[in-house]
């Protein structure tokens, strides 16, 4: 069965634009104009993935609203925003939410395609785990499951880890004791422009992950204007 996609889009020839080069890929393709008619519309299905425009009509935080309503009612569903407000707060306000990834416009459509077949690909693998043949990395109490992009402390789930957050702490953890900086933090995201605030944010939200599971958790330590530093004795 093709995978449904739901897409959110107040300007009609991008949000035709986009719903052709995926169907063109053979996904189900339901495309919504306005916050309200997604919202009744997804009242009577669960898509596989949901992309999101931010500013719709006169409400400029439609998309986060939805993005809210979206992950209460289907908590592990991929969120990609895809908008032209690319402010810094506007991505940190996203990924805080739980989006799984956060896209500037404009796009390429192939480009587009190509991000919507991987977030459904690591999706299909966090569903199913324990079919896939996992690379592990143990680091501490800390398991990396590589191919599902989960990770675990102490034997339990962290719970609402994106996929940037996964990246970020896969390379925190691959020497441990070694200082990981700013830019090696930002190439990890897979973005294309990252300030230091961001990657501090995604740091925060890690360890706020963490705790919830162990709040003595402190093996993520600050290097003042360098980066970060995951102790080897972690």
């Amino acid at each position: 069965m093709a995978k449904h996609i739901v897409i959110v889009e107040d300007d009609a020839d991008q949000r035709e634009n986009y719903q052709v080069a995926l169907e063109q890929r053979g996904y189900q393709v339901t495309a919504y104009a306005s916050k309200e008619s997604a919202q009744e519309g997804l009242m009577q299905v669960k898509p596989d993935l949901v992309i999101l425009d931010i500013i719709m009509q006169d409400n400029i935080d439609a998309g986060f609203q939805l993005c809210s309503d979206i992950l209460k009612r289907f908590p592990q569903i991929p969120v990609l925003f895809l908008t032209e407000r690319v402010e810094e707060i506007d991505r940190i306000i996203g990924l805080r939410m739980g989006a799984w990834d956060y896209q500037p416009k404009p796009v390429s459509l192939g480009f587009l395609a190509e991000k919507v077949a991987t977030l459904l690909r690591l999706s299909d693998i966090r569903d199913a785990p324990a079919e896939v043949e996992q690379s592990v990395r143990q680091v501490g109490a800390l398991r990396l499951l590589e191919e599902s992009r989960l990770a675990q402390w102490d034997g339990k789930d962290i719970e609402g880890l994106t996929l940037t957050e996964f990246r970020m702490l896969e390379a925190l953890t691959r020497r441990p004791g070694h200082i990981v900086t700013y830019d090696v933090l930002a190439q990890a995201t897979h973005q294309h422009y990252v300030s230091n605030n961001t990657i501090s944010t995604h740091i925060r939200n890690i360890k706020r992950k963490i705790k919830k599971l162990d709040n003595s958790f402190d093996a993520i330590k600050s290097e003042y204007g360098l980066g970060y530093r995951w102790p080897d004795n972690s």
